[in-house]
């Protein structure tokens, strides 16, 4: 079988690394282009090109005038990086393949499951409005001239290195001097998250598939414990035996830090289970195998092996202090 040809724009993120290593898994001729500072090693069989991916001449001058079976796209996140794409690749790939979010559909989500049919709305939060545009261009494109797209939608998905709190290492440090962490709203809410080599799974079975053309997927697996079984397993791994957990109403953290609110009210502070069958009728195999209490361990053993990466926010550090410090004087 003659190997599907897969350039993948972005390729050294959370979510892309994974899904390079599983296509070259899958017998791939893998491609990556970025600008030759890779967030993550690229493992041996990947040939990489440099180009700025912002910069069309830049493009076309890495990847040169030929054709790929898919082009699998991680760093669009406007209509206008898009039409980049389309203007760079269009009559040159058998498959477009974009991710979009999750945080897409309706906030908030008027029944669970998720499932691909639920509406596309979010007004609170720009970026999920950003990628609900961009579907739009490429669904359009579809129909009117039959470019052959897939959307993928994640969620929550994480590997070693990213930590879902709202402080990422900051949270762990204060767990580990014993200081108060908060976890917004209750920390009842059920949050689906996912291990990125589960993820790639699904979406390298995805790749070269004529029947995803024209189609979107929710990629999240089933994995949807509560933000209080979250953050006690990244305590545990911590070796934190007695944190002390603050929580706080959603839309108070956001008054005190107006940027984190669109992430908490436009998508953490929901509940968000998803159904998962209609990607997994074409990819059977994927399923979820790395829940978050092993997560936990995965992140925290790296953390502590490369402490020059534990790096405290000075900014947020000061701000959970306020936020604390504010929960227990009005409780």
């Amino acid at each position: 079988m003659t190997p599907t040809r897969v350039l993948y724009i972005g390729g050294t993120g959370t979510i892309s690394a994974s899904c390079v290593k599983r296509s070259l898994a899958a017998g791939h001729d893998v491609t990556v282009l970025n600008r030759g500072s890779a967030r993550r090693p690229l493992p041996d069989g990947v040939r990489e090109v440099v180009g700025d991916v912002r910069d069309p001449q830049s493009v076309r001058d890495a990847v040169g005038d030929g054709e790929f079976d898919v082009v699998a796209e991680f760093l669009a996140f406007t209509p206008e990086h898009v039409q980049q794409d389309l203007d760079l690749f269009e009559g040159r790939t058998g498959q477009y393949v974009f991710i979009s979010s999750a945080s897409a559909y309706e906030k908030p989500p008027r029944g669970l499951p998720v499932t691909e049919s639920t509406p596309l709305r979010n007004p609170y939060w720009r970026y999920s409005r950003d990628k609900i545009a961009c579907e739009d261009l490429l669904v359009a494109a579809h129909r009117e001239r039959g470019l052959p797209v897939t959307i993928i939608r994640p969620s929550h998905t994480y590997d070693e290195r990213l930590l879902p709190t709202l402080g990422g290492w900051t949270d762990i440090a204060r767990m580990r001097e014993g200081r108060p962490v908060v976890i917004h709203g209750d920390g009842t809410s059920l949050w689906t998250i996912t291990h990125s080599d589960d993820f790639a799974v699904a979406f390298a079975g995805l790749l070269g598939n004529p029947a995803a053309i024209g189609d979107a997927f929710t990629i999240t697996g089933s994995h949807a414990p509560t933000w209080n079984q979250i953050y006690a397993w990244l305590a545990d791994a911590a070796g934190v035996r007695h944190p002390d957990f603050v929580h706080v109403a959603s839309h108070t953290i956001a008054a005190f830090d107006p940027e984190l609110g669109p992430t908490l009210i436009g998508d953490k502070a929901h509940s968000m289970v998803f159904d998962n069958r209609k990607v997994t009728e074409l990819v059977p195999d994927f399923r979820t195998t790395i829940t978050f209490d092993e997560g936990a361990r995965r992140i925290l053993a790296h953390y502590d092996a490369h402490p020059e990466e534990q790096r405290v926010d000075a900014d947020h550090d000061a701000l959970f202090d306020r936020i604390a410090a504010y929960a227990r004087s009005a409780g």
